[in-house]
């Protein structure tokens, strides 16, 4: 973004509803995954679960660490979700033979087979989005810099610096 004038900047609501990403980025994805719901309803799976298997049908096995940090999920959010998957017969979860301390969490041939049906799944979201490919994978780019930078910025308060770089709404 370039630099404001200040009397752009005093006019303008920093504090605006519609103008703060964290709002749009609460909104956007709360909407996105309500058009996961009705596809993974008939799969069994809620979409944290689908995500977890999306790791999974990429790589299989993979440790509960490895998945943990892939979802950036902590450990007492992943452990639900893993039981629930291994209660409905698409996952294992063992210790693994070389480290007993490590979890192995392998795919069942149930579990394999239900990819099939997930293949249908990001055609139909990106007919539902009604956005081109390259739209999409653009956006997937912003996200993914977005994520890179939030991880990175530090977490302490802001400072109270009043220049026009820092004073744009987020």
């Amino acid at each position: 973004m370039g630099t404001r004038g200040t009397s752009e900047l005093a006019d303008t609501d920093l504090l605006a509803l519609d103008r703060q990403v964290c709002f749009a980025l609460a909104v956007a994805s709360r909407t996105v995954i309500g058009l996961y719901r009705p596809l993974l309803e008939p799969m069994g799976l809620t979409h944290p679960q689908y995500l977890v298997m999306l790791a999974l049908w990429e790589h299989d096995p993979r440790s509960g660490r490895e998945l943990a940090r892939l979802l950036q999920l902590d450990p007492g959010t992943l452990t639900p979700l893993l039981k629930r998957l291994e209660s409905a017969g698409l996952l294992v979860r063992r210790r693994d033979p070389s480290d007993e301390r490590s979890l192995a969490v392998t795919l069942t041939p149930a579990g394999r087979a239900l990819r099939t049906q997930a293949e249908r799944i990001p055609p139909a979201i990106i007919e539902r989005l009604g956005m081109s490919l390259p739209e999409l994978q653009d956006l997937h780019g912003a996200l993914t810099r977005v994520i890179a930078a939030a991880t990175t910025a530090p977490s302490s308060a802001p400072s109270d610096n009043t220049d026009s770089d820092s004073r744009q709404p987020a």
